[in-house]
């Protein structure tokens, strides 16, 4: 069997029997796609040895791609060979025989200070507000633009509310948000579903609010976000609001919504939230992932200490 063919034969099975996103795939389509053209495609996958991968990890090195990306696409290159010795088209994984080393990786979570998120929330306050004021002209009527405005307020609320990621909002659907319990069911990565608690009674309020306008409108999406054309609010979508918000807010650097994820969890561990409760908030599967805030939390404290310790000011005397 060809890499081509094989690469293609994989990525209908596996993917079929197993619950991932199809955000997950088109990253593991995009790798293979890419170890297939370094390979050549008519290669017989039999031929795949841990010299070849192992060439192509340098490769990789050399156009300067990041030790994670590096990573990431060895991972996928793995369940791929893993994929078919369980098949039996393998005798056994070319990955026994690798040795890759892909440096220390370490990626510190961006996090928006508490001001620039303060700012982002009231531009979107303040757009919805003004829409409100303008676009209103019957009580018992809502306009799409006004339900945009209202809609894009309740997204940036509900991501800093929640810490979800980007993808987990944008498949919220109707039946998701639990009103009595105050609680979203949210599809988290590698289908590992969880609870998200809506402890704050204006987010509450954003979101009954949001509900109550998005049931004006006739569609046949099931999603809790919808977009101009009453379908499904893209993760695309959701960023270009947050980059619209930046801009009206006058915030200068660039703003993700991950980083609105980065900011709730940094702020906890700063209040002094136990670091399992938050790995719990996030969906995080190992608490090795949660910990990656905690550089963000010591710099905070050893600022705080430098300022404040009575060491230094009898230093001082």
């Amino acid at each position: 069997m060809q890499l081509k063919q094989a690469s293609a034969e994989f990525l209908s099975g596996y993917f079929s029997t197993h619950q991932h996103r199809s955000k997950t795939k088109v990253a593991y389509s995009c790798d293979l796609s890419q170890f297939v053209t370094f390979v050549g495609e008519e290669t017989a996958l039999l031929s795949v040895s841990a010299t070849i991968i192992e060439n192509w990890a340098a490769h990789l090195h050399e156009e300067r791609y990041s030790p994670a990306s590096i990573r990431r696409k060895m991972v996928a290159l793995r369940v791929f060979c893993s994929y078919w010795v369980r098949k039996g088209t393998l005798p056994e994984s070319p990955f026994w025989r690798v040795k890759l080393s892909f440096g220390r990786i370490q990626q510190l979570p961006r996090a928006l200070t508490e001001g620039e998120m303060r700012a982002l929330l009231c531009q979107a306050r303040q757009n919805y507000s003004t829409e409100k004021r303008m676009e209103r002209q019957l009580p018992e009527r809502i306009s799409f633009r006004e339900y945009r405005a209202l809609r894009n307020l309740a997204l940036i609320d509900l991501l800093f509310a929640t810490g979800m990621r980007v993808g987990e909002s944008s498949a919220l659907d109707v039946e998701d948000f639990h009103v009595e319990g105050r609680v979203f069911r949210v599809q988290g990565k590698g289908g590992r579903d969880r609870l998200a608690f809506i402890v704050d009674e204006e987010t509450v309020r954003i979101q009954l609010e949001h509900l109550d306008a998005r049931k004006c409108f006739d569609t046949d999406s099931r999603a809790l976000y919808l977009n101009t054309c009453r379908d499904r609010l893209s993760t695309q979508g959701i960023a270009n609001i947050l980059a619209e918000f930046r801009k009206q807010a006058g915030l200068e650097r660039h703003i993700t919504p991950h980083m609105l994820r980065h900011t709730v969890a940094t702020l906890l561990l700063r209040n002094g939230a136990d670091i399992r409760v938050v790995q719990e908030f996030l969906g995080h599967a190992s608490i090795a992932t949660t910990q990656r805030y905690t550089h963000i939390t010591k710099e905070h404290l050893i600022a705080v200490l430098q300022r404040l310790h009575p060491s230094i000011a009898l230093r001082a005397e």
